[in-house]
């Protein structure tokens, strides 16, 4: 028996993410530990932690498209290959992260 393959994960731009927040057409899932969502996270975006990341805390997106972000891009192809062996493929995420987010001077969240 051969393992299912995973599909590519597209690596969507800052404005691929404003537009998708705009619009409503993406949920943004951010995969970073608490104390760093905390400290700064995309708003509209949602936590689900990397070190305990589990498809079932990701709420029912309805019809917008499941997309995931982290600090720079890596944590969340991590989570994206997780997805897929948990039974749920994510076909993209924010190849910059919360820190290309920062560097274009774009509004965040925190809660501190």
């Amino acid at each position: 028996m051969t393992n299912p393959i995973a599909p590519p994960i597209e690596n969507l731009t800052l404005e691929d993410i404003r537009h998708g927040l705009a619009a409503d057409t993406i949920l943004l899932i951010d995969v970073r530990e608490p104390d760093e969502f905390a400290k700064a996270h995309i708003p509209g975006s949602i936590l689900v932690p990397l070190s305990a990341f589990d498809v079932k805390k990701i709420p029912n997106p309805g019809p917008r498209r499941l997309v995931l972000s982290c600090r720079s891009g890596r944590r969340s192809l991590t989570a994206a290959a997780i997805a897929f062996d948990q039974g749920l493929p994510i076909s993209a995420h924010y190849a910059g992260g919360i820190l290309d987010w920062i560097a274009a001077g774009q509004s965040i969240n925190s809660d501190s």
